[in-house]
C-alpha cells in the first residue's frame, strides 16, 4: 500500500432470527437471515509502522478508539498495522452492525477471506466481510449467500442501545423462548431495555406496519418507505465482488 485506500462498510440488517443452541463454551448458536443496507461508514487506510484509529462522522461520539476496538481487533488478526480513519454513519448500540462492519473492512482491504477467523473477531464480521444477502448459521461463520433481492425499509433507532450480551442472557434466563414473530430476541431485549416498547409502538402507529427488533436491538424496522421524523428510509445492496 503506498497511498490512501477508502473502503466502504455497509450496515447489516438481521431480517430474521432463531436462535437454534447454545455451544458449551456459552456462544449461542443463530439461525438467521441477513442483507446489507446502503447506510455506510467509511475507512480511509493510510500506511503507518503502528496502528492509530481516528474516529470522525456523526455517529462517531463516545466511541473508543482504542485497543479495543474492533478495527484495531481486526487488524491484529490479519497481522497488519494501518492509520485508520473512521467515517461513522452507522448507529452505534442500534443492532446494525457497525463496529462489525467496520471490523470487516479490514478484512477486506487486507484481502483476508477467512470467515473462521472473522468470527474470532467478532460474530457479525462474516457476513459483513461478503455482504448482500445470505442466511447465517453457526454464531455467525457459516455463511449460504442468497439471490439478492431489492428491498426498502424503515428504520428507527432509539438514542440508546442494547448490550448484545445482556441480551442473550435474558433470553438464557427466559427459558430460550421461540418469538412469535421473526426475531426470536425481541423478548428479551423487551425484558433488558423496557422502552423498546414505547418505540416499536410509535413505529407501528405511524406507518401502519408491525415492526421488526433488529438483532439485539435497539433498531425497529418496517417493510417499505416511511419518512418522517426519527425514521431513516435505507435499501438493500448487492455482496462484494471477489
Amino acid at each position: 500500500m503506498t497511498g490512501p485506500v477508502t473502503i466502504v462498510a455497509p450496515a447489516k440488517l438481521t431480517l430474521t432470527l432463531r436462535v437454534t443452541g447454545v455451544r458449551d463454551d456459552g456462544y449461542h448458536l443463530i439461525d438467521a437471515e441477513m442483507v446489507s443496507l446502503d447506510i455506510a461508514d467509511e475507512l480511509t487506510f493510510r500506511p503507518a509502522d503502528r496502528t492509530h484509529i481516528a474516529l470522525t462522522g456523526p455517529t462517531a461520539a463516545g466511541l473508543s478508539a482504542g485497543e479495543d476496538n474492533l478495527v484495531a481487533k481486526a487488524l491484529r488478526a490479519v497481522g497488519r498495522t494501518a492509520h485508520v480513519t473512521v467515517d461513522k454513519r452507522i448507529p452505534h448500540g442500534g443492532g446494525l452492525g457497525g463496529g462489525s462492519a467496520d471490523a470487516a473492512a479490514v478484512f477486506r482491504w487486507a484481502g483476508v477471506d477467512d470467515l473462521e477467523l472473522a468470527a474470532r473477531v467478532g460474530a457479525d464480521v462474516p457476513f459483513c466481510t461478503r455482504g448482500g444477502r445470505a442466511r447465517v448459521r453457526g454464531i455467525g461463520e457459516v455463511l449460504d449467500p442468497l439471490p439478492f433481492i431489492e428491498h426498502t425499509v424503515t428504520l428507527a433507532t432509539p438514542d440508546f442501545g442494547c448490550d448484545t450480551a445482556a441480551v442473550y442472557a435474558a433470553w438464557d434466563a427466559l427459558g430460550g423462548p421461540t418469538a412469535d414473530g421473526p426475531n426470536d430476541l425481541e423478548p428479551a431485549a423487551l425484558r433488558v431495555e423496557p422502552r423498546l416498547a414505547g418505540f416499536r409502538d410509535a413505529l407501528g402507529e405511524r406507518t401502519g406496519e408491525v415492526p421488526v427488533l433488529a438483532g439485539s436491538g435497539s433498531t425497529w424496522f418496517v417493510p417499505g418507505a416511511h419518512p418522517g421524523p426519527g425514521r431513516v428510509v435505507a435499501r438493500t445492496v448487492a455482496a462484494f465482488e471477489s
